[in-house]
């Protein structure tokens, strides 16, 4: 079976409940962003919230803000107010890829179009939290692990990854 072509974008308000539904299947509840959250994000950096689409369907989604920060704070999560176009850091939220997508190279795509993203805006890093076995996969695209975030985001363990672009 040939892998179908993904076409990332990025995304508008009119995506807004595609986008609500994929956070909700991939993340735990407590984890997970609420809609109000992510029109929030997107209203505040449209231009560093993508979506991936497979004939015309949304399949997933990589978002974040740009941040003057070395490590990522928990209130990130909850408010844009310390977001500037102009900060050096870029923070991604989220990367998210349906289950029925996942482990096809379309994640990996997203998180090659952020990091373009990222050099295109001439910022200095991107910075991410993620689960200890996720860990292995951020090293691929050159994230190194921080350690163990103090970002308690939803009662999880977290570790801190850096890219530097």
């Amino acid at each position: 079976m040939t892998q179908e072509t993904l076409t990332i974008r990025n995304a508008s308000l009119q995506d807004i409940d595609q986008i609500a539904d994929i956070e909700r299947i991939c993340f735990p509840e407590a984890e997970a962003a609420k809609k109000a959250a992510m029109e929030m994000r997107l209203k505040a950096y449209e231009k560093g919230f993508f979506v991936g689409l497979i004939d015309d369907h949304i399949i997933g989604f990589v978002n974040g803000g740009a941040f003057d920060a070395d490590t990522i704070d928990d209130a990130f999560f909850e408010s844009m107010d310390a977001h500037n176009d102009d900060n050096r850091s870029l923070v991604i939220f989220g990367l998210d890829v349906l289950p029925e997508y996942q482990n096809k190279g379309y994640a990996a795509q997203l998180m090659k179009a952020f990091i373009a993203f990222g050099k295109q805006e001439k910022k200095e890093k991107i910075l991410l939290t993620c689960k200890s076995h996720l860990i292995h996969y951020y090293e691929k695209f050159g994230y190194e692990n921080d350690g163990v975030s103090e970002s308690v985001h939803g009662g999880a363990q977290w570790y801190d990854m850096t890219l530097y672009l």
